[in-house]
């Protein structure tokens, strides 16, 4: 057997770089001698590293003499032979160890340790004697999460008989349906965000449509900032749909979207309610002056001709304005019809005008 001992010392690999025979001398004390006390301790760090590739081979002093693959690819850069396994690790339970006296009495009982240097990562082991040295099994129990974060462990990391490979591939499928529910959820709610988008947007514009016009001024009537309305209704647009079309009809609206659009605030809103009827809300905006010169500004670039092929289109506009400080009670419909009667009172006086809504000179 002496002579089998020194045939195997000289296979190279076979204790993952423990070549020089100060440790090898240790691991026969650990293990016990090859010839009458057991197997040859090399060969049974061979069997250990494919069955517990977490363990450690302990000398009588509790230095290391040999570390698992998987346990030495977690401290690649760390020499882990030759170093007493309560510097490497600290005891966390139970929590009087403090000797490697101590840490030896609980042969056979679990134990919690964790690497004193980052990362810190918790274990589970199990100590049996062989010889004068011992055997140090590690786990990582319920830390295995953060250990597969940490380290990128595979299966091959593992004994083929670990449960923690079938976690692994648990882990892995959840992962994937996890991320696949994600991907899914995103592409659900971005379908859902352009579906109600769509909604409350007029197809032809872009605007906002009536629906959405609706959902705006029951929340500002609900609300306690003042704010005004614009009813626009575009003049001679019948015209331009009975002599060039309705495509240059639709021509038409696009290009006053945009006059429209350029005219008021990012805060505004712009709506398309009818076919050539048209709706602005201007939020906080209670400054007669000021709703005047954007009426005047709107109704003089409307007045100016549209290209459309080869012809011009020639609209105007009129408008009629309401302002939420004129009622005790704010009513979305009843300020909407307050501000037709303003829009008409205008057409009446000559198109191409802004009327405001006066309560006390207006009729119904």
């Amino acid at each position: 057997m002496g002579g089998q001992r020194t045939k195997m010392q000289d296979r190279p690999g076979d204790l993952h770089g423990d070549s020089n025979a100060a440790v090898r001398s240790g691991q026969q004390a650990a293990l016990g001698d090859g010839a009458s006390q057991g197997p040859d301790p090399l060969e049974m760090a061979r069997v250990l590293d494919v069955l517990c590739p977490m363990h450690l081979l302990l000398g009588p002093t509790g230095e290391v003499l040999h570390a698992g693959p998987t346990l030495a690819r977690l401290r690649p850069q760390t020499p882990l032979c030759g170093a007493s396994v309560l510097d490497l690790f600290e005891v966390t339970r139970p929590r009087q160890i403090a000797a490697w006296d101590d840490l030896r009495m609980l042969q056979g009982k679990i134990v919690h340790l964790a690497f004193r240097d980052h990362p810190t990562t918790a274990f589970k082991g199990c100590l049996a004697a062989t010889g004068q040295g011992m055997v140090l099994n590690l786990s990582f129990g319920i830390s295995i999460m953060d250990a597969l974060r940490d380290y990128a462990l595979t299966a091959a990391d593992f004994a083929a008989t670990d449960m923690t490979v079938e976690l692994l591939y648990l882990f892995e499928a959840k992962s994937a349906a996890m991320e696949e529910s994600r991907k899914l959820n995103l592409r659900l709610r971005g379908a859902m965000v352009a579906a109600e988008a769509q909604a409350l947007t007029d197809t032809l514009t872009g605007l906002a449509n009536r629906r959405a016009l609706d959902h705006l001024l029951e929340r500002l009537c609900h609300g306690r900032e003042p704010f005004a309305v614009m009813h626009l209704d575009l003049d001679h647009f019948k015209a331009v749909n009975d002599t060039l079309g309705h495509a240059a009809g639709d021509h038409v609206l696009r290009h006053v979207a945009i006059i429209l659009t350029e005219e008021t605030r990012s805060g505004d809103t712009v709506a398309r309610i009818g076919g050539d009827e048209f709706v602005l809300v201007f939020p906080k905006l209670r400054d007669r002056a000021l709703l005047e010169a954007i009426a005047q500004r709107i109704i003089m670039r409307l007045g100016q001709p549209i290209p459309y092929c080869d012809a011009l289109c020639r609209i105007s506009g009129s408008i009629g304005t309401v302002l939420s400080d004129n009622y005790d009670r704010l009513d979305p419909g009843r300020m909407m019809a307050d501000a037709d009667v303003a829009l008409y009172r205008s057409k009446h006086a000559g198109r191409g005008r802004h009327e405001f809504f006066h309560p006390l000179t207006n009729d119904d």
